[in-house]
């Protein structure tokens, strides 16, 4: 049954439905403080008032804080004490109500359970504060973008909410040790993400790490995206990743041909003009299916905004969870400021900032493609150098690793001079060394791959073969390959694979 109420439809039984608490779990929380000092520092540390709905417990529940602030005990005296003190004891029930707190629980041992109920009934009440918040945004008519990126935030709040505040350095302690115990047991052990570029891997500490900004820049053409990409389909292939690329240059489609053919050491040109021979659609339809199957998500909107990825990247994570993030690249992003008087200089050091604290709190780690200046075009050595960074020098110091693409064939003109090899240049790590790794890049296949004779990279990279094999029928589990193929386009190859 529903009735009318200033133009909206309200059912009857929403209206008598009671408001997620209890009075015991808020009750059994307050009486463990009283009856335990380490108690009483952990929950007033951690515990918010709005934590607690009955208005006689967050009175209480302040004054506990306000104590702890004042570095005083907290107890049946000095608590009614401080409420006498504020005129506040008869307004919460006087002594008696203090009384019956203090008797609510034998023992603070079960304090972790009933806390849990608190803040079960807390996030329950966050929730319909959410839905009371959205119905006024809608009602006042905001923008349906800016509100669901609103909501999205609030859930990711609520969702990974950490009761945080300072904690012992114990745990810490004993996560770091436990790392470097695994480390000990294996020295070649990968403990971030794996690039597929073990020299890299090294380099950066075991792979990327979770919450890192990696910035990777090069001049255009020299094979940012190519590289960026590799990493993509190597994670998501070898370490079954979930990836999202944020793609402000290219199509997706444009992507999709680069990992197809790039997957399947496939020359794009042939594939393009029609010329791939049987053994290169069998190895490309493998790759299709690897792909298809891969959690690579793919967005090609222009001009994005940091906030737009954060809150594409919350969803994801939400609903496939969520490994690596990739943006391709940084002069082509939005800002997020209305400010009109800010330059692109402080708008490029807004997007930095803010793409490290979204690396944070989304606990991955970020790869950040940047174009470079003209600099190492006006230098005999053209080498890039940190200072090359372009609008900002910000990026360099947001940035937990600095990495540069230098190819020398693009300053050779003698074609019989050029050799194919690529050094990635690590300019900035916060957390390691800083080499040089050699790369040999195989422009058709738009594929880097790691030199077999590095000597920087280890003895795992001396073995490792320039290419992994290459797909084939066994790797189509059964699925045939079309009998009449046409020859592919800018639009065909890769219409359902992301």
């Amino acid at each position: 049954m529903v009735y009318k109420c200033k133009g909206e439809i309200v059912a009857k039984d929403v209206l008598a439905r009671k408001v997620p608490y209890s009075i015991e779990a808020e009750q059994s929380v307050l009486g463990c403080i009283l009856i335990s000092n380490v108690v009483a520092n952990e929950l007033c540390s951690t515990l918010s008032v709005d934590d607690f709905y009955s208005g006689i417990h967050q009175t209480i529940f302040l004054v506990m804080k306000d104590l702890m602030l004042k570095n005083q005990p907290i107890d049946y005296v000095t608590l009614i004490s401080e409420l006498e003190k504020t005129g506040k004891l008869s307004e919460i029930g006087g002594m008696d109500y203090i009384t019956t707190l203090t008797n609510a629980v034998p023992t603070a041992s079960n304090y972790k359970y009933y806390t849990d109920i608190l803040t079960e009934q807390s996030k329950l009440r966050k929730l319909l504060e959410l839905g009371n918040t959205i119905s006024a945004k809608c009602y006042d008519g905001e923008n349906s973008k800016d509100v669901i990126e609103y909501i999205e935030k609030v859930l990711t709040d609520i969702a990974t909410e950490k009761r945080g505040g300072l904690t012992h350095i114990a745990e810490s302690v004993e996560e770091a040790s436990k790392k470097f115990e695994d480390i000990a047991k294996n020295p070649n052990a990968i403990t971030g993400l794996k690039t597929g570029y073990f020299a890299l891997d090294k380099a950066l500490n075991g792979g990327l790490q979770k919450g890192g900004l990696f910035l990777l820049a090069a001049r255009p053409g020299v094979g940012k995206t190519s590289l960026a990409m590799n990493i993509v389909t190597n994670s998501a292939l070898d370490s079954n990743a979930v990836v999202a690329v944020f793609s402000l240059e290219m199509t997706n489609v444009e992507l999709a041909q680069r990992a197809v053919c790039s997957v399947a050491t496939v020359d794009m040109k042939k594939a393009l003009n029609g010329e791939l021979s049987a053994d290169d659609w069998t190895a490309l339809w493998a790759s299709r299916k690897k792909l298809k199957e891969s959690n690579i998500y793919v967005s090609d909107t222009s001009g994005v905004t940091v906030s737009r990825i954060i809150s594409e990247c919350r969803r994801i994570k939400r609903e496939h969870g969520l490994d690596l993030v990739m943006i391709d690249y940084l002069q082509l992003m939005a800002s997020d400021s209305t400010k009109s008087q800010q330059n692109r200089e402080q708008e490029v050091a807004n997007i930095t900032k803010n793409l490290k604290n979204a690396a944070k709190d989304l606990n991955v780690p970020i790869l950040l493609l940047s174009q470079l200046s003209r600099g190492p075009e006006q230098r005999t050595d053209h080498r890039p150098m940190l200072a090359d960074l372009r609008e900002s020098g910000a990026i360099e110091q947001d940035a937990d690793s600095v990495m540069f693409i230098y190819n020398p064939d693009k300053y050779t003109a003698d074609e019989t001079k050029k050799m194919g090899m690529v050094e990635l240049i690590v300019a900035k790590n916060r957390h390691g060394e800083t080499p040089t790794i050699k790369l040999k890049f195989n422009s058709e296949y738009t594929t880097f791959t790691s030199t077999t004779a590095d000597a920087e990279a280890g003895s795992l990279e001396k073995s490792m073969p320039q290419f992994k094999k290459r797909p084939g029928k066994e790797d189509l589990n059964g699925e045939e390959i079309p009998s009449k193929i046409t020859p592919l386009d800018d639009s065909g190859i890769a219409d359902d694979i992301w």
